[in-house]
């Protein structure tokens, strides 16, 4: 599948007082590819900011390069093709929805009164189209915000932190829509810190540290490698002790006995061992990993590699 988004060694420099020069970007090789809804995750002050500036081409690699639906970042004629919605974007707040929409509607040349209302419609604002910006929810200012982001008709949008600070309904209106970007064969780019939400709708992530990308890949191969909690009781601890299950651990209960181990270790030898000994399983509980648990385990690692 072609990419979408390409860099090889992207790399932005800063010159700092102390220290010398500081690569906030270091480095970066990141692959996203068409037709996916891609996180680009990481905490504060990682880099998501300054490699989502190089890749619109608001600013320009120290060196590397980076590619955008197969041109040169900073190519003009990408930026037909794409979009961008910031995490805080500012509105004309006396406008109404239609006549945010007609205006930068303008920017692209765009004067179909029935192409905004049909967007109007798609984030399911066509009933407050006559309302004043300032009469929005926050929900409806993102809804809004995505209405327009649709303006060009865009093969590839960027998205900052489309769900932040929304209500559990907004929240599920955006996710649909985002997922609606993807059905209709468009490329979604999203930095986000709602670690739940990327989960539930990204093919792909890629975690930045440091400037460094430390994890990349599809979630369904980086999310392996959950755990399985077992609690039994009538069973002597040196039993499951004796059948030296790598990277388990035994911890002892009130009421029983509880293995923890990994997803890949087979539960029915322990279970038939304990029904062996007469002992009776209270509970399997299989412990899926999340991405907060991906993404804590990777920023904690020491030099933010892993």
């Amino acid at each position: 599948m072609a990419a979408a988004i390409e860099t090889k060694q992207l790399t932005k420099s800063y010159k700092a007082r102390q220290a010398g020069t500081i690569n906030v970007v270091d480095h970066l090789d990141l692959h996203v590819e068409e037709g996916e809804i891609f996180g680009f995750l990481g905490p504060n002050g990682a880099g998501k900011t300054t490699t989502i500036k190089m890749l619109l081409g608001i600013i320009y690699p120290t060196s590397g390069e980076g590619f955008v639906l197969g041109k040169e970042i900073g190519d003009m004629d990408v930026h037909r093709l794409i979009s961008y919605l910031p995490e805080r974007p500012y509105y004309y707040e006396h406008m109404t929805g239609l006549e945010l929409l007609k205006f930068y509607g303008s920017l692209f040349g765009i004067t179909d009164k029935a192409k905004f209302i049909a967007l109007l419609e798609k984030v399911n604002l066509h009933r407050d189209m006559t309302k004043t910006i300032s009469q929005y929810s926050k929900g409806m200012q993102q809804r809004v915000g995505l209405a327009q982001s649709l303006l060009n008709d865009p093969k590839l949008l960027f998205l900052d932190e489309p769900t932040g600070g929304l209500d559990p309904i907004a929240h599920r209106e955006i996710r649909d829509l985002i997922l609606s970007f993807r059905d209709e064969g468009r490329t979604v780019f999203i930095s986000s810190h709602e670690l739940s939400e990327v989960e539930l709708i990204c093919d792909r992530v890629a975690i930045i540290n440091k400037g460094v990308i430390a994890r990349q890949g599809k979630l369904t191969e980086l999310l392996k490698g959950g755990r399985i909690e077992i609690t039994a009781e009538g069973v002597p601890e040196s039993l499951l002790k004796n059948l030296n299950l790598p990277d388990s651990n035994l911890r002892v209960l009130a009421s029983g006995l509880m293995l923890d181990m990994p997803e890949e270790n087979d539960p029915n030898g322990v279970i038939d061992a304990i029904r062996s000994q007469k002992g009776r399983v209270i509970s399997v509980v299989p412990r899926r990993k999340r991405l907060e648990d991906l993404f804590v385990e990777t920023v904690t690692v020491k030099g933010g590699k892993s």
